[in-house]
């Protein structure tokens, strides 16, 4: 009878890895985007599978293994896309898994309970697998029969892999697709794994023909004050105008923060980069004027791999004019390396935000109370020097999803009923319209008292502020029709918003249908009258020469002579 069960269990077991092996092919390699990366996908798990066999000689242990492996790998590429609108990519291994992203971890329910079920169990179905039946696979042959059959089964099976795998291999048309393409066509599998071949760094490929005729000298006089202004650039977390959407016009849609006034330089629609999250590849590009994407999915970790080697930057231009460039940031320094990043961009000082009690539940307000004392203590040590101040909003950060009943009137109930359709998301949509629109009034408040504070003393000064993305509603906003501005192309979810202000007079006007977040830097250098390196005038150029658009100007001879120009003259991404 003992024998009987014993031989149900391990047929049970069995049974059970073979559905979850089977679930994990249909639910993953199959639902890959092409023919072609379907295949390479599943005989990535079958040859996977016969690694695994012959190593362990297990076959249930062997199925629950590999449809874990493939599953994770699915399910962690399917999260990461609804929340960051990226899929899941090698370089996550290095520089996601960390304190700081199981921190994030506890304000999405959502990820915080997969995360916990997973470290659950993963471990225990490996562990009843493993030990629910006898490594008996090749049991008939001899022992030493036995041992070479395994041995050399898995240096085959290890090597087939392998060959699979390289991007040289049968399936080398699975990789290197555009970064657009891969980010977007939903083959989590594949992605990851060819992404493995996408860690280097690339630079934008210059052509034979380049133009290299194309000055990008800029010799103009400057329109600077005679007492250099005090430059604070805030970047608003997840902010955009949301009277962007077709259905936003109610008067809790309107925000002063988006409308011009007597102070107002520039302002307008802002083409970023990134989509939902990404956060970082905004600073990069504000900072440095380039575009992340310029560099393949290695682009993506800019503060770990790009901000160490880029010459030119926004606070270097600033400290060359005799400025101090501080960062005051809303999180721990230590955020997807954030103070070392900083650091390379050329700052002086960088103010952690925990040191001042700041964190993800702190409002903008209190950023603004903690910005005030450092400008303050700042002036009294130095109380000469022009200031150059970048910080960061967080609070308009997702998720959005604060019950409607715990917000302040009018959001404490929906704002947009029967309004949209389909209606399965009007309650989803009026959750998170109703939490973006009371955190954009808080915004604008900060703003205002920003604006105030800086800006209404005798010191000149100028005060841009700017969205980083659009908040991704868990990828709804991209369901909401919008009324693009003219000349922003089909990407509707790539705009967010600038303001420029000074409250001296500027005699040049700045106006742009849509202007590229890269271009950001050599703007605010023109309105604060700071000289520029030969990287800000060459930037200055292209923006005037492509009227505000860059990766998709019309003249690409002009943009390839650009990056000609900037990386190789230049130098500007250095060893």
């Amino acid at each position: 009878m003992t024998a009987e069960r014993a031989r149900l269990r391990v047929v049970l077991l069995r049974a059970f890895a073979l559905a979850a092996f089977a679930a994990m092919i249909a639910f993953g390699p199959l639902t890959e985007n092409t023919t072609a990366e379907k295949i390479f996908a599943a005989i990535l798990a079958l040859l996977s599978l016969l690694l695994a066999l012959f190593a362990s000689a297990r076959l249930a242990f062997s199925l629950v293994l590999v449809a874990l492996l493939f599953g994770l790998v699915e399910i962690a590429g399917r999260l990461k896309f609804l929340f960051l609108n990226t899929p899941l990519l090698a370089p996550d291994l290095e520089y996601f898994v960390n304190g700081d992203t199981i921190e994030l971890f506890t304000h999405y329910p959502l990820l915080l309970g997969i995360g916990i079920a997973a470290l659950v169990l993963v471990p225990l179905l490996l562990i009843v697998s493993f030990a629910g039946e006898r490594a008996g696979l090749f049991a008939a042959r001899p022992p030493a029969q036995r041992a070479a059959v395994r041995v050399l089964g898995t240096v085959a099976a290890a090597g087939l892999l392998l060959a699979c795998a390289n991007p040289r291999g049968p399936f080398a048309s699975v990789f290197n697709k555009p970064m657009w393409i891969a980010i977007n066509d939903k083959s989590f599998i594949t992605d990851f794994v060819t992404s493995f071949n996408d860690t280097v760094i690339e630079q934008p490929s210059i052509p034979a023909d380049v133009d290299r005729g194309i000055s990008w000298k800029l010799d103009r006089p400057l329109q600077a004050p005679p007492t250099p202004p005090d430059v604070v650039a805030v970047l608003e977390e997840s902010t955009f105008d949301p009277r962007l959407l077709k259905l936003c016009t109610l008067p809790q849609c309107k925000a002063r923060m988006f409308e011009p006034d007597k102070s107002t330089r520039s302002h307008g629609p802002l083409s970023v980069h990134t989509f939902g999250g990404g956060t970082w590849t905004s600073e990069f590009s504000l900072l440095t004027g380039l575009a992340h994407t310029l560099f393949g999915n290695a682009g993506l970790y800019a503060p770990y791999n790009l901000a160490p080697r880029v010459a030119y930057t926004l606070p270097k231009a600033f400290k060359r004019a005799g400025y101090r460039a501080i960062a005051v940031y809303p999180m721990t320094g230590d955020f997807l390396n954030a103070r070392n990043a900083y650091d390379y961009y050329g700052f002086d000082a960088f103010y952690d935000g925990t040191q001042y009690g700041l964190g993800w539940e702190s409002h903008d307000a209190e950023l603004l109370e903690v910005f005030k004392r450092i400008y303050e203590d700042e002036k009294r040590v130095n109380p000469k020097q022009p200031l150059f101040v970048f910080m960061l909003t967080l609070h308009q950060h997702g998720p959005h999803m604060k019950p409607l009943a715990e917000l302040k009137p009018p959001f404490d109930q929906p704002l947009f009923p029967g309004r949209f359709k389909p209606k399965k998301l009007d309650e989803w949509l009026n959750l998170n319209l109703g939490n973006y629109l009371e955190r954009l009034q808080e915004s604008d408040a900060m703003l205002a008292d920003l604006e105030k504070f800086l800006l209404g003393g005798e010191r000149p000064a100028v005060l841009m502020h700017f969205g980083d993305h659009q908040p991704s509603f868990d990828g709804a906003i991209n369901e909401i029709p919008k009324t693009l501005p003219k000349g922003s192309g089909p990407n509707a979810h790539w705009l967010t918003y600038y303001m420029l202000k000074s409250n001296y007079a500027v005699r040049r006007k700045f106006d742009y249908p849509v202007l590229d977040i890269a271009f950001l830097g050599s703007l605010l250098l023109d309105v604060a009258g700071v000289p520029k390196d030969e990287f800000f005038q060459a930037n200055t150029l292209l923006r005037e020469r492509c009227k505000g658009r860059y990766l998709d100007c019309k003249d690409t001879r002009t943009v390839t002579s650009y990056h000609d120009y900037v990386f190789t003259k230049l130098e500007d991404l250095q060893e």
